[in-house]
């Protein structure tokens, strides 16, 4: 397929609908438009739940809107692009598929619209330190380079002016490549496979079968950088025709990069190995980080970077916000804002990584995940378990069914915070990571990160 000016011509005239006015919904409509193409948006919002500007530059660009509505006939479409929060299982998508539409979604036109290169990274839990990460060590080389996707601009809007000279740093997520078709990144990351979304996809299979997308496109001269220590990641690499690149915390490969003793080491594809740092260099905490470490430098290896500027840019990274984020000590008691932890899976690594002595504050929307697997860390490691959100008797239950009864049941974020400080001893850390999404309560999980954080404030005033 053409990419860039090409692809941009052959959009001229052509009538495209945008399901879903997000961030990624309103930079499609308008790389779109600029395209020349006949856009029509979508959103289930009403028209005073969006932001006026963007409303202007719709009048103003003649793109009709069904808002809070649906179009009538879905035959009118050449192309459907969706949002990532939008289902493609959806009735009136398929409709428009069974009438010839094209569906993809904000990557793949992306990709399309842009000439650059694109460095991909997925997998359920550590997607966005590694993908900060490795955009610190692109920069620090010299590379004209954006992070986008999942954090930073959506993807569109960066890719749309993009040529060859430039790279992609790009948090993918399964929503997002379920609806590529062309998508081909030059390198590629699967991190991890633990259960999350399961509203969405349904089972691990379909879920994994999504991640595995980002993959699924690139040659031999290509490379996926993939979890080795992850057997039901690992498996994703299977049907691939990229070179495979595995990273471990628990083994020495043949290529790749992994732990050796405290030294992170990337052996390339002709054996040779290069030290990139040790351990003990790493401002962030716990063996995901290191996990995640080990990624990133083989992401930056097999992109052509030098060991040395991998090295010097690890060593600086400080982590990222809402992640294991150390946010002040009170009395004594530390505090740290995982907001982030949005599954069970990343609730479980944050425990691990603090150790014990922790106030736990879980809860929201659990996406159809069971809790068994949290409670089951509980014991020897979290003192008191406070809880909120729409599904907190549901972690309750899982507590109380390990054996755990030190729970208390908060109304909202301030509520938790006071309820912790109350409880907590000195040499104590309180600990936010509510493996659930934050949507029955705040828009995002960096809103529920930054309440958070703000109580927080309110204390040491």
């Amino acid at each position: 397929m053409e990419r860039g000016n090409k692809y941009k011509k052959t959009l001229e005239g052509h009538s495209i609908l945008v399901v879903g006015l997000g961030k990624s919904g309103k930079a499609a409509a308008r790389a779109l438009r600029e395209s020349g193409a006949v856009v029509t948006v979508q959103d289930s919002k009403s028209a005073d739940k969006l932001d006026t500007q963007f409303l202007q530059y719709m009048q103003n660009e003649g793109i009709k809107a069904y808002l809070g509505s649906m179009p009538e006939d879905m035959s009118a479409y050449d192309m459907l692009v969706l949002s990532p929060g939008v289902p493609p299982a959806l009735d009136y998508i398929q409709k428009a598929r069974e009438c010839g539409a094209e569906i993809i979604g904000e990557l793949e036109l992306a990709y399309r619209l842009g000439e650059g290169s694109f460095a991909a990274i997925t997998g359920t839990n550590g997607k966005t330190t590694t993908t900060t990460l490795v955009g610190e060590i692109f920069k620090a080389s010299g590379r004209n380079t954006a992070v986008v996707g999942n954090i930073g601009n959506p993807v569109v809007t960066e890719a749309v002016n993009s040529t060859v000279e430039d790279w992609l740093v790009t948090e993918v997520s399964s929503f997002q490549l379920e609806t590529t078709s062309e998508f081909r990144p030059l390198v590629s990351a699967i991190l991890n496979l633990t259960p999350d979304h399961l509203n969405r996809h349904g089972t691990m299979e379909a879920y994994g079968a999504a991640k595995a997308k980002v993959a699924a496109n690139q040659t031999e001269d290509d490379f996926l950088i993939i979890n080795y220590d992850d057997a039901q990641a690992y498996a994703l690499s299977k049907d691939t025709k990229a070179t495979v690149i595995p990273f471990s915390r628990q083994e020495k490969l043949d290529r790749g990069a992994y732990l050796d003793g405290t030294k992170i080491i990337v052996k390339g594809l002709d054996g040779a190995e290069h030290f990139i740092c040790d351990r003990s260099d790493l401002k962030i905490i716990g063996d995901h980080n290191v996990e995640n470490v080990l990624a990133a430098a083989a992401i930056s290896f097999f992109a052509g970077i030098d060991p040395e500027v991998i090295g010097a840019a690890v060593r600086e990274f400080p982590g990222v916000e809402h992640r294991i984020e150390f946010c002040g000590r009170v009395d004594d008691v530390d505090y740290y804002n995982d907001s982030k932890g949005t599954n069970v899976d990343a609730a479980v690594i944050a425990i691990k990584a603090l150790g014990d002595g922790i106030i736990l504050i879980a809860g929201g929307d659990g996406k159809c995940q069971e809790f068994d697997a949290l409670a089951e860390h509980f014991d020897g490691a979290v003192e008191a378990l406070i809880l909120l959100g729409r599904d907190a008797p549901i972690i309750e239950e899982a507590a109380r069914k390990a054996g755990f009864t030190n729970i208390y049941n908060c109304k909202d974020m301030p509520d938790c915070v006071r309820t912790a400080a109350g409880i907590a001893r000195p040499g104590e850390k309180v600990l936010l990571s509510p493996a659930c999404a934050s949507w029955d309560m705040y828009a995002n999980f960096e809103q529920r990160g930054r309440h958070f954080k703000q109580c927080i404030k309110e204390m040491l005033k």
